[in-house]
């Protein structure tokens, strides 16, 4: 199926332009916000400590770093905020925007938000449900089963409202972030708040991009079913 010209024009050709353009828009805007200095001069190590002393809820946050670039992640699982060297230790406006991220992240799941909620309930099954559908799709299509094909179709789903409740998250988290900066005093100027709404934004492209691509191979899928269908 993956020499299928409809799959190469409505699914292959257009997850490609927007993954590149996502990705190109996210290293630009991260590149050009790691060179420029925050105004009150702190790394994103501690823009996080300031961020965590004025929002209580955080307190209990861990900070730790992690190798690699752009790497920068919240860890449910030991309330444990992990940032990259760059971001750990450069005062930048990129590294302020990321770190606040992620503790929107850490606020999240400090207020169980329903959001969190429903995506760590489908976890487990998103975990095994890609491989799982797509052998009953190629076996449905190979035996030309179209109730195994239906069944992978269903399957696949499960990872598709994933992706696609992971966007409101992120979105969330960006918006959380940003409240947390100025709670804590640290949008001191345009350049600030202009440039934080930037990385993150970019960054939120990247989601969009991944929940567009997963809609679009549903429909390419639902798409195949139903030639099935109509050829039995």
């Amino acid at each position: 199926m993956f020499f299928d010209p409809a799959y190469m024009i409505f699914v292959a050709l257009p997850t490609l332009v927007l993954s590149g353009l996502a990705q190109w828009y996210v290293r630009s805007s991260y590149n050009h916000w790691l060179k420029q200095r925050n105004t009150m001069g702190l790394s994103g190590a501690e823009v996080a400590q300031r961020i965590m002393r004025a929002a209580p809820e955080l307190r209990t946050v861990r900070l730790e770093g992690t190798p690699g670039e752009l790497s920068d992640h919240f860890d449910p699982r030991g309330n444990i905020v992990r940032m990259s060297p760059s971001i750990a230790q450069q005062p930048s406006v990129a590294s302020m925007a990321i770190v606040a991220h992620e503790l929107g992240h850490a606020q999240q799941y400090a207020e169980k938000s329903a959001l969190i909620a429903v995506r760590q309930f489908l976890l487990p099954a998103v975990q095994l449900s890609p491989n799982i559908a797509y052998g009953l799709i190629l076996f449905g299509l190979f035996t030309q089963a179209t109730g195994l094909l239906w069944l992978g179709i269903l399957v696949f789903g499960l990872s598709v409202v994933f992706m696609v409740l992971t966007l409101p998250v992120e979105i969330d988290a960006s918006r959380r972030g940003l409240a947390l900066l100025r709670q804590a005093g640290l949008m001191q100027t345009d350049s600030d708040s202009g440039g934080s709404r930037q990385v993150l934004t970019a960054a939120a492209l990247t989601y969009i991009a991944a929940a567009v691509s997963s809609v679009l191979t549903l429909l390419y899928y639902v798409m195949l079913a139903q030639r099935s269908s109509s050829n039995d």
